[in-house]
């Protein structure tokens, strides 16, 4: 059997990471800041809402390090001869890792606010809205340096957070104006649930998206895999089908063709319009084999 290990048509196992880099680490960076400004104002004024908001903004900061991290350790450590896809499984992992993070946060926020429920205190109303707004404003400004283009799994989990956090600040905002207007102090651990329930929310989209990539769901149907290859001429049918990616950017699929063909030539004009198929539909690298339609013998060409 001959095998082929070229990466032509771009089927090469590198991703682009520079630039989910550069978004990951600039977002971590401006709501470390943001996770600052909120606690304090939180801790002086006396609003668990502003609290609450303060500590989904440190953990989504702690999510967006863990992922900037996993980005640039994969962006750096390509494939080796032990590491055949590099380190790029390292973003499920801290995509996985940042979702289970968010779970005692949710516990934290429902048990204070409990608290604050059966002993309301005062809140300092001025501030704690100047801060809030504050806090919309960096909120706003990350989904705008993360935004944009196709997202991987952890810009998307980021942009997830970040959602989150400015309808936390939004929550807070309006809690403060009502409390003011009402003097209702009840409104503000039921604000702070709501914000739990938010972050409850993007837990689950994370812990969704990784585990789907770890328990190897196809992220591809069979019969969209059918459309594509079996229009090509030669191909009589699909067997074995298996797709499963490494992490968001990185697709994988292996497959069995039955062909009639008969000459390596004609194999090889196959090979290359299956790749070709493959990759238009988002599958970054393809094993394919060859099986002759009449004899079930393996075509000389197990190509890669």
């Amino acid at each position: 059997m001959e095998h082929d290990h070229a990466t032509e048509n771009g089927h090469e196992h590198s991703v682009s990471g520079g630039d989910s880099i550069r978004k990951l680490g600039a977002v971590a960076g401006i709501n470390l800041v943001g996770f600052v400004a909120e606690l304090a104002g939180g801790l002086l004024f006396g609003s668990v809402a502003l609290l609450s908001d303060a500590l989904h903004m440190l953990f989504d900061a702690l999510a967006y390090v863990m992922a900037f991290a996993a980005a640039a350790v994969a962006d750096r450590y390509d494939r080796s001869p032990e590491w055949s896809y590099g380190l790029h499984r390292l973003e499920p992992l801290a995509a996985f890792l940042n979702g289970a993070l968010l779970i005692p946060m949710v516990i934290y926020i429902v048990y204070e606010s409990y608290q604050r429920f059966l002993n309301p205190i005062d809140i300092g109303t001025g501030p704690t809205l100047a801060i809030a707004v504050a806090g919309l404003v960096i909120n706003l400004v990350s989904v705008y340096v993360v935004q944009g283009g196709e997202m991987n799994l952890n810009e998307r989990g980021a942009f997830y957070h970040l959602l989150g956090d400015a309808g936390g600040s939004v929550a807070v905002i309006v809690s403060v104006v009502a409390i003011d207007l009402t003097g209702l102090r009840v409104i503000d651990p039921v604000v702070a649930i709501l914000i739990a329930g938010i972050v409850l929310w993007s837990a689950g989209k994370l812990l969704r998206g990784s585990g789907i990539i770890f328990l190897h769901k196809g992220p591809i149907s069979g019969e969209e895999v059918e459309t594509a290859v079996l229009r090509i001429d030669g191909v009589e049918a699909i067997e074995d089908l298996h797709t499963w990616q490494i992490c968001s950017e990185l697709t994988i699929a292996t497959l069995h063709l039955r062909t009639a063909v008969e000459t390596l030539a004609a194999a090889d004009r196959i090979r290359r319009e299956v790749h070709e198929a493959l990759a238009d539909i988002g599958v970054n690298h393809a094993t394919i084999e060859f099986l002759h339609s009449e004899h079930d013998d393996r075509l000389d060409a197990h190509t890669h």
